[in-house]
This record gives C-alpha cells, structure tokens and sequence, in this order.
C-alpha cells in the first residue's frame, strides 16, 4: 500500500457542492451497484470478526495444549483465558480511542486496508507462539488492528449509502461479517480437539486468517473513497469523479435516469478535532454512547466470547460445549439476514432497546436451563437478539456525528465498550468460578437493563433523514 501521507489537493472547502456531493447519494437507488459496495466493505468486517470471535473458541484448545492455565495459575496471576480475552479488548481500546482519527485524517479506503493487513499479519504471528505471554502479547496487537478497522468500516458504510437504506444496508453488513462466528466455530469444533498433521488445532483456525491476505489488495481496487469524506476535505473534483462513475452505473442497473438530488443545506467544516466532539449537541451524544457502550459490550460479549464457558458451566463437556456453541451462533448472521428488509420502518433507538430486552429475557431463561435443548434454544435467541442489537448500534453511532469528526467521535465512543469488556472479562471470569453460569447472566441482563434505559430516554430520532441533518440538527 502506498504511504499514508495525505495527498489533499483541495478545491477549497464549499459548502453548496459538499450538499450536491451528499444529494446526489441520498438520491440513489437502492439497485445492484450500491449493495455491490456494501457487499465489499462486509467482506472485509467478515476478516475482521473472525478475528475477534476466536477469543472464544480458541482457548479450551490453548488450554488443552498446556498452553493456558486455569483460575489464579496464569502468566499474570488469574486465568489465561481471562487475560486472553482482556489483551483482545485492551487493544481494541487503543485502536479504537487513539487511532481512529486517522480515518479522518488520511480517509476510509486508506485505513481500511491498512488496518486489515495490520491485524491478519499479527494474528498470523499469534498462531506461532508457543506460550501463553507470546499467545496474549500478539493477540493485544491484534486487537490495535481490529479497533480501527471497526469504526472505519463504520464511518465509511454510513457515508457510502443513500439515507432510505442505511440502517438495511447495516443488517445486511452484518449478516455477511456475522457468518465468520459460525464459521469460525465450526473450524474450532472440528479442529480444536484434534492435532491434523501433529500441528494444534488452534493453530489451524488462527492460521487461516493468513488467506485472507489474499483478498485486502483486490477488495481495495473496488472500493472507492468516501465522496462525503472527500467533500469535507475540499477534494470535489475526485468527489464528483466517484459520484459520476457511481451513478453511471445505478442508473444502467435502475433502468432508468436517477431522479435530480435534492440539495439541502449544509455546512462543511474541514478538519475535525476531538474539542468538537464536547461542543452542543454532541456533548450530550457522546456522553449518552459512553454510557452505552460500558454496559452493552458486557452483555454482547459477555455471552458470546464465553459461551463454550457457559455451556461447559451447565454441564456440558468441551467437545459438545463447542458443538452447541456452532448450533448457538448460526443465530448471529441469521438475525441481520432476517431484518434486511424491514430494518428501516423502525427507528434505530427503539430497535437497540427491543433486542436489548429480547437478549435480557432469554439470558435469564438460559441460566435456567439443563437439557441440551432448551440450553439450544435459549442461546439462539440470546444471539439472535445480540445480532440484532449490534447492527441497530452500530448503524445509529455512525449517524449522530458529522462527517469530519465521525471516525474520530464514534471511535472515541466506541472504545469505552473496548475498555468496559478489559475489566468485565475479569469479572465475568470471577464469577463464573464463584457463582457459575447463573450468576454471569444476572450480570449480563444487570447491564441490559442500563441499556435499553440510556438509549430509551436520552437517543435522538434518526430515521430517513439526511444524514447530515441528524449530525448538524
């Protein structure tokens, strides 16, 4: 990849052609060409997911293989796989807090890529490790990578996409990002209690993510840079180079000329600075996804980076804990696939409060649960209600900030879930010890319930509108 030294040719920062650069998207159609783009950019949260949804299925392996200790014995004094699962969100912490600006800095595409091949190197170098130190060390560099890569993928997805699809064009992101969980929970099933060739095979589902190095160059030559981005750094002519090679192809795929955009009034602000993040409204924003992101990164991977944990806690044994656990999570990508269709009637707030209270009703009814299928059924719902709060937040973050502090806002926001998870993997491994599944679940529907509250009483409405009329009310 090329230097990441901005190469800014401005045009001078115009208000009327950043709104005709915004019109012009609103007004597609949601034809072939726009879920073409939408389908690249999943591909790559595809990577990156895989990635993050190894903490889970990876460690009883690591632990079979001597590599992991168990409760007070590991390398930093409490469990490996605690330690494991907190280095993943340490990283994800920094990634996400003090790297995400950049996106704004040096655009969508560039960072894009390069925080892939940052994450797939390093996870690569993770499969290596021969102890638990080498193991969790490599996986916080893993975790730097994967924190820029989700609020890029964000940022850039939100701004790519007309205002009547955003929140369709989230849930159908997310059903193809959400197929790498079970995915990689087969892998792990198959592979984890075995060693293919005398090689662990927890070597053979982290090395995988080797191949996807074959991808990162081929999923860049068909993205383009983000117009609104572009526009807010006074390159309008490239803007409008994208936008004419874009719409050139909607209106082949629409059967007909666009309809004329529709220009809204609209202020351009260059560059961002994280201040602007604390000036009215986005103060109250901020302050309002903070609080959000503590407690919903509890409930979200709380449940899906311990689940074979869980299920092992009501009894099951590791081989069929990760049998069930594939079972459980063909519920993440079924979830967005189900609401591609009808994601924008509904308000994304309301959206993030229902499936927070599906995910806290059927977490309750798990710890309940002794049979295989109720255990079976119970779990599906739980995910599937996690699935559905996660592309409902994720759609609604990305669209409360304006362009040029929107990677750096929402990676800012985002990275107190990063930090919250550190210290409640900790927890989550204390009181699976001390009270079992029942008691890590009371923990989970706990932070539910501050969610759907947070987002209830303080969201603003987002639904249809242009999006730089949510960011500038």
């Amino acid at each position: 990849m090329s230097s990441l030294a901005p190469t800014v040719a401005t045009d001078g920062l115009d208000p009327v052609r950043a709104a005709e650069i915004s019109a012009r998207i609103d007004r597609l159609p949601a034809v072939a060409t726009v879920w073409r783009l939408v389908a690249l950019l999943s591909i790559g949260g595809f990577f990156e997911l895989y990635d993050l949804f190894q903490t889970a299925y990876i460690s009883p392996g690591l632990i079979r293989n001597g590599i992991f200790a168990t409760g007070s014995q590991g390398v930093f004094g409490f469990s490996d796989q605690a330690a494991f699962a907190s280095a993943t969100f340490l990283g994800l912490f920094l990634g996400a807090s003090l790297l995400s600006p950049i996106a704004d800095r040096f655009g969508r595409r560039a960072i894009f890529t390069f925080a892939l091949i940052w994450y797939t190197v390093a996870t690569v170098l993770m499969g290596v490790q021969t102890s638990a130190l080498g193991v969790i060390g490599m996986r916080f560099l893993v975790g730097i990578g994967l924190g820029i890569e989700l609020v890029t993928i964000d940022a850039y997805l939100s701004e790519l996409v007309p205002k009547h699809m955003r929140s369709s064009a989230f849930a159908f992101a997310f059903f193809v990002q959400f197929l790498s969980v079970p995915a990689v929970a087969l892998m792990s099933w198959w592979l984890v209690p075995q060693d293919p060739f005398g090689i662990a095979g927890w070597r053979w589902v982290v090395l995988a993510s080797a191949v996807f190095a074959l991808f990162i160059w081929w999923l860049r030559s068909r993205l383009p840079e983000s117009p609104r981005w572009l526009a807010q750094h006074g390159r309008f002519a490239e803007a409008e180079r994208i936008m004419d090679g874009i719409e050139a192809r909607c209106a082949k795929d629409h059967g007909k000329p666009l309809d004329t955009p529709q220009p809204e009034a609209l202020g351009v602000q260059g560059a961002g600075r994280f201040a602007d993040i604390w000036q009215p409204p986005y103060r109250r924003r901020a302050l309002m996804l903070i609080v959000f992101h503590v407690f919903q990164a509890i409930g979200f991977f709380g449940f899906g980076n311990w689940l074979p944990a869980l299920l092992s806690g009501q009894g099951v044994s590791v081989t069929h804990s990760l049998m069930y656990a594939f079972i459980i999570t063909l519920a993440y990508p079924l979830g967005p696939l189900l609401f591609v269709k009808f994601a924008n009637r509904f308000e994304n707030k309301w959206q993030i409060v229902g499936s927070a209270l599906g995910a806290m009703t059927f977490g309750t009814l798990f710890a309940w649960q002794s049979t295989a299928l109720g255990l079976i059924v119970c779990g599906v719902m739980t995910t599937f209600c996690n699935a559905w709060l996660s592309f409902s937040y994720h759609s609604y973050q990305s669209e409360l900030f304006p362009t040029n502090i929107r990677a750096r806002a929402v990676g800012f926001c985002y990275s107190f879930s990063r930090l919250s998870t550190v210290f409640s993997s900790l927890l989550i491994g204390f009181f699976l010890d001390r009270f079992g599944t029942p008691g890590v679940l009371a923990f989970i529907v706990s932070s539910m319930l501050i969610v759907m509250f947070t987002i209830g009483r303080f969201g603003p409405r987002t639904r249809n509108l242009a999006l730089e009329n949510i960011a500038h009310p």
